[in-house]
């Protein structure tokens, strides 16, 4: 009877397993994406993924932006994500540290050469923050140009972010060396830090934060963000500073997992190059790609590249200005 029973349990866990199999083996796992976007490109890319059926077969992490370079430099191949949207200069340096990202197999048509590994996503550009109705109240002249901030006339009116733990930041600080060389250029983040005092921010948004608080007068943050505050009606203003706007973009790319990678990854980073875009652009107005086109206010007046390629040994050595 005991053997009867066994041979009874295991047909009912063979039976079980079958359909079991039935109904999921053809299922993918849940495709792991890892970003450093905002609040308003996440919204357009899981906008975009659901819109495309890929609703519920994601995982959507969210990491600030040195948090997940970190992450990625440290892991390598390793890391569980099988999708990834991150700062490009990062993306960059950790495939030619770990060759860790597979080549792209959908077509697009980038303005700017990329490699085949990754394709951008968001591009923002820096610029100086003014709070129009504080710098009236406080008689402080309207600054041209990022060197202006040193000046001690602006002492505990400003807020700058740290280029230690804000990718922000490194748009004013590629402005500085490239305008007055690495010497100069630390000697004047100095006095913009000595201005600044409490107001130095780990976040790229919190100088936006002190400047529509009226807390600081004047602040350096992503155009994009002084150009919606303007159009909405608040006393915020921009200055395109007379070093240059710089630039950085976010990509996207695929982790090389080999035969056991997932097969929607591929596809959901094609969606989002194809069909994330347009609610990107409403936030990051910067065209990307052919048939793009920029709205008249997002256009900034001196758009300059810094000359070196941007990489992670870059970054440190700009870090380095601060000490």
């Amino acid at each position: 009877m005991k053997k009867q029973s066994t041979m009874i349990a295991c047909a009912l866990a063979a039976v079980s397993g079958v359909l079991l199999c039935l109904g999921g083996c053809n299922q993918s796992p849940e495709v792991v994406i890892y970003s450093n976007a905002d609040e308003e490109s996440r919204l357009a890319m899981q906008d975009a993924l659901d819109r495309a059926g890929f609703s519920g077969q994601y995982i959507f992490s969210s990491f600030s932006t040195s948090e997940l370079g970190g992450k990625i430099m440290a892991e390598g191949g390793n890391i569980e994500a099988d999708v990834i949207t991150a700062s490009t200069y990062y993306l960059e340096s950790a495939q030619q540290a770990h060759r860790m990202f597979a080549p792209l197999s959908f077509t697009f048509h980038a303005l700017e050469k990329t490699p085949g590994f990754c394709a951008p996503l968001t591009a923002q550009e820096g610029a100086i923050f003014i709070n129009t109705r504080a710098l009236q109240e406080n008689g402080l002249p309207r600054p041209a140009s990022l060197k202006d901030l040193a000046s001690p006339a602006y002492k505990g009116f400003i807020s700058i972010p740290n280029i230690r733990s804000s990718s922000t930041a490194w748009l004013m600080v590629q402005a500085l060396v490239s305008a007055y060389g690495e010497q100069e250029a630390g000697r004047l983040l100095h006095g913009m830090m000595e201005n600044a005092g409490p107001h130095l921010e780990n976040s790229g948004s919190g100088p936006l934060k002190k400047v529509r608080a009226g807390e600081v007068a004047i602040a350096f943050g992503l155009r994009h963000q002084a150009v919606a505050d303007r159009k909405a009606g608040l006393p915020i203003d921009y200055v395109d500073p007379a070093e240059g706007n710089f630039m950085l973009t976010e990509s996207v790319c695929v982790t090389d997992k080999g035969a056991g990678g997932n097969p929607l990854a591929m596809k959901m980073a094609e969606t989002l190059v194809r069909t994330a875009r347009p609610g990107i652009l409403k936030v990051y107005p910067v065209p990307l790609y052919e048939g793009e086109n920029f709205r008249e206010d997002a256009r900034s007046s001196n758009v300059k590249a810094f000359p070196e390629p941007l990489t992670v040994e870059l970054l440190k050595r700009h870090q380095a200005l601060m000490n």
